[in-house]
């Protein structure tokens, strides 16, 4: 009986992060949801400045804290170790929850593109974006990022395993293709508003504070191999050309890589 409701602890966190990840898309483009990120002004703009402040810092804070191996350590003494994960994720959802209900407007616009053609363009970067985070955690594998692997692995009553270091298809070109895809999402907008340029600020903070905090856990876990990754790979943007060593350092960490995997 522990292990179904295990299990159904970890897909009930995992629907429930998935609605509010479709939720998220139609929050930030103001698509078919009751409440999105833009609207008129409702309190004093310094109120509504103060009030999503907060709202971005309890999501930062909340998504660092409980996300490094310290805090872990600890937290795996209270909740056990299967459903670690599955319960970051409701916290996070909880955080993101709170952040939809109570954001505030700030009315205002910073630019509005009229070009049909341009429009199009954010439009549809926009849509890549989300694509991109998307497809990212299933690059890394997205159901042990999200606890359903954890969980289902405790019901059939095995151990738990580490994920191996991996590169594949756009960890190839950039270390945070996840991060990468969210930033797309938040900075492609045909109608800039204030408080959207707000928001996407205060999310790119977060996100380039999260990458350090999340590489120097990374290079602790991982050591050398990703201290070469980190070098021969751009954290977020990808380069056409590299200089000849860098492409040398990737090969080397991919046929090790491979070298590796072919261990019995």
């Amino acid at each position: 009986m522990k292990r179904v409701a295990v299990l159904l602890y970890g897909v009930v966190a995992y629907l429930i992060f998935f609605s509010t990840f479709l939720y998220l898309i139609g929050f930030v483009g103001n698509l078919l949801v009751p409440k999105a990120l833009d609207g008129p002004l409702e309190v004093s703009w310094g109120v509504a400045a103060l009030v999503n402040v907060l709202l971005i810092l309890l999501f930062g804070l909340q998504h660092s804290i409980m996300a490094r191996p310290a805090f872990k350590d600890w937290w795996t003494k209270i909740v056990p170790k299967p459903i670690e994960r599955s319960t970051f994720v409701l916290f996070t959802c909880a955080c993101l929850i709170t952040m939809f209900t109570f954001w505030q407007p700030m009315g205002g616009a910073v630019w509005v593109v009229e070009s049909a053609f341009w429009k199009g363009v954010l439009y549809a970067t926009f849509g890549l974006g989300w694509v991109v985070v998307l497809a990212s955690t299933f690059l890394i594998n997205h159901f042990d990022l999200f606890g359903l692997r954890q969980v289902w692995l405790r019901f059939r009553g095995k151990p738990y395993t580490q994920m191996r270091f991996r590169t594949p298809l756009l960890y190839k070109h950039v270390r945070h293709p996840l991060y990468l895809g969210f930033l797309m999402a938040f900075w492609a907008a045909p109608v800039m508003t204030v408080t959207h340029l707000f928001f996407a600020i205060g999310l790119t903070a977060y996100i380039l504070t999260a990458i350090r905090l999340e590489e120097r856990d990374l290079i602790q876990h991982f050591g050398e191999k990703y201290r070469s990754y980190r070098q021969a790979v751009p954290m977020l943007f990808p380069t056409l050309f590299r200089k000849k060593e860098k492409q040398l350092s990737y090969l080397t960490i991919m046929q090790g890589l491979r070298d590796e995997g072919k261990r019995p």
